[in-house]
């Protein structure tokens, strides 16, 4: 998982393959592979550990083929191992995948009742059978692989390449980015333009849904629903920059959409899909059985990752969790037991009021774990144990991938000390993995009511002020939805418990204050419906994000609403967050507003 190249080139390709993979490497990766076509035949070389590994087996055994895929892979379902990296193939195709597919246990034991025998655990290699499976049947690769995708559930990037077709490559996206170069009688497919930086400034992107075949003289895309359509090309710098901002106007536009790719990429360095277990990738120092008391201190976005992870330790792991923002934690002298644990979130690991609560943890006794993005950071350095998130670069100053992949690592953290404490059967870890499976793939359904969340942006722009309102885990996403609208937009806004609404928050009801409501079907869902009633009848503009249905189940017929994907309820945290931040965006897009750096605002608050 991880990184893709494709190259459709006039001369041999292994090299530069190679090249554009370590180009990717900053996503991080355990093992790489290349496939070209040697003489019309499929030929691959495949590594364990890093690109030298692959490159030494180049050396050996090396290829001289014209067209070829490359990937450098995160561990998903399979241990790293050379059997598990990609490509994967069949006597008639080879591919590369990024994301996760969720329905891979059915449809391979459908391939394996038809007589597929497998080779690797991972899911990918269903897809390179799918798609063999269609050309036995007669179908031509271009048609194999739109019936192929059509069985597929998740979100991922595919890349592909056929015996015996030196002038045909195949890509497609549903969630995880694609990006196709356009050369002078070469084309390439990559994970994103700085993969292909060395060979082309002309970038064209697929959008959701998409797929494309690819020849040397150009492109084919069609969408979702096998329509021809049109993808605008555009030129890139991502030669000069580590980032660019794809085809989105905006940083933060482009870190909303890669979150299927991140939260999966996450995930994967937590659970073992297979196994349907979490496997954490470090020894912890201490045993969550033994921990009488979890502290948590963050700022800002990273608190609400906090408060949400206190409803998944408390009720998974019945653990009891305290939680406080890090300029209270550090100075309020709390009483900590020495050998309890303090856990502190930081996107950039160099947060000085967090540095100072971590530092407060340990000279109490406390072991320090750390949730955060950077390894090298001063927060990771000073940690007993690091839970990386794995959400590369963030460059808008508005946290979103960044608040997801701690989200995501923050829910496997609970469901191990919910094992280790033993208030999770072997059946519940499984189907909480499975739950937290399927969170890219519904992040990805989530992000395509874009058009829609802009739309109900242009009335909000028009606010003054707007009230959120949450239960359970949708109370933090409330106070996040309320602190992205003021982060970006400067409208005032603040995030209620709904079940506080009648203890103050109800008198600034009136016609023309915004109350939107998060309304997962959970636990608390008829309680939140109750609450919507109550702004009903005081007449404010209600929008309901939620089920299908929802405002009909209300019995409120003049609300909006944003429909959010069927899920189960446990991680609902991390797929509402979504349609927050495409709102928030929108609103300040609209206003004309730098959505990128916002007036006042750091990315990093090193100073107290």
């Amino acid at each position: 998982m991880c990184g893709i190249v494709g190259i459709l080139g006039n001369g041999p390709v292994a090299s530069q393959v190679v090249d554009s993979l370590k180009r990717l490497e900053y996503r991080g990766y355990d093992s790489a592979g290349i496939a070209t076509l040697e003489g019309g035949h499929l030929t691959r070389r495949r590594a364990e550990g890093k690109l030298r590994n692959l490159q030494a087996r180049l050396a050996e055994e090396p290829l001289q083929g014209h067209i070829g895929i490359g990937h450098t892979r995160w561990a998903t379902h399979g241990r790293p191992s050379e059997y598990n990296a990609h490509p994967h193939a069949t006597d008639r195709v080879a591919v590369v995948h990024n994301g996760i597919i969720e329905n891979f246990r059915s449809l391979r034991e459908e391939l394996m009742g038809q007589g597929v025998n497998f080779q690797s655990d991972t899911d990918t290699e269903v897809v390179a059978h799918l798609v063999t499976r269609e050309m036995r049947r007669g179908l031509a690769p271009r048609d194999a692989v739109a019936a192929a995708l059509k069985c597929l559930h998740g979100a991922f990037a595919l890349g592909f390449i056929f015996e015996g077709e030196e002038n045909l490559l195949i890509g497609a996206r549903r969630g995880a980015p694609l990006a196709i170069g356009y050369g002078e009688g070469e084309m390439y497919l990559g994970s994103d333009a700085l993969a292909l930086a060395p060979f082309t400034d002309t970038i064209a992107y697929l959008e959701d849904g998409d797929w494309v075949v690819m020849t040397r003289t150009g492109a084919t895309f069609y969408d979702e629903n096998d329509r021809e359509v049109v993808r605008q090309r555009q030129k890139t710098q991502a030669g000069a920059f580590l980032v660019d901002k794809g085809n989105h106007r905006h940083f933060m536009a482009k870190e909303i959409h890669e979150q299927p790719e991140v939260i999966g990429r996450t995930l994967a360095h937590y659970l073992d899909m297979s196994a349907g277990k979490v496997s954490l990738p470090f020894d912890l120092p201490f045993d969550f059985k033994a921990i009488r008391k979890l502290s948590i201190s963050a700022c800002g976005t990273a608190f609400l990752a906090g408060l949400t992870a206190k409803y998944w330790f408390e009720r998974l792991a019945r653990l009891p969790v305290e939680i406080d923002v890090a300029s209270e934690f550090r100075y309020r002298e709390m009483p900590l037991d020495a050998g309890d644990l303090t856990m502190v979130i930081s996107q950039s690991g160099e947060t000085a009021d967090t540095l100072a609560s971590l530092r407060y943890a340990k000279d109490c006794g406390q072991k320090i774990l750390s949730v955060v993005n950077v390894p090298t950071s001063t927060i990771a350095r000073e940690s007993d144990v690091v839970a990386l998130t794995l959400a590369g670069p963030e460059i808008g100053v508005a946290s979103t991938k960044a608040f997801t992949c701690q989200l995501s690592v923050l829910a496997a953290l609970a469901i191990a000390a919910g094992v280790a404490r033993g208030t999770i059967s072997a059946e519940q870890e499984q189907a909480l993995v499975s739950e937290l499976m399927h969170v890219p793939g519904l992040v990805a359904e989530a992000l395509k009511h874009e058009h829609d969340i802009e739309g109900i942006a242009k009335e909000l722009s028009k606010a003054k002020d707007v009230l959120y309102l949450g239960r359970g885990t949708s109370y933090p996403l409330a106070l996040e939805g309320a602190l992205k609208l003021k982060e970006i937009s400067y409208i005032h806004a603040e995030g209620y418990a709904a079940g506080e609404l009648k203890h103050g928050p109800i008198a600034l009801i009136e016609e023309t204050l915004p109350v939107i409501v998060i309304a997962p079907r959970d636990h608390w869902f008829e309680k939140t419906v109750s609450n919507v009633q109550e702004v009903a009848a005081r007449g404010g503009q209600l929008l309901m994000i939620g089920p299908a249905g929802i405002a009909h189940e209300a019995g409120i017929h003049n609300a909006q609403s944003i429909v959010m994907p069927d899920m189960a309820p446990t991680f609902s945290a991390i797929v509402y967050s979504a349609p927050i931040q495409l709102l928030a965006y929108y609103t300040a897009m609209v206003m004309g507003k730098d959505v990128d750096q916002p007036r006042n605002l750091a990315k990093s608050v090193t100073v107290e």
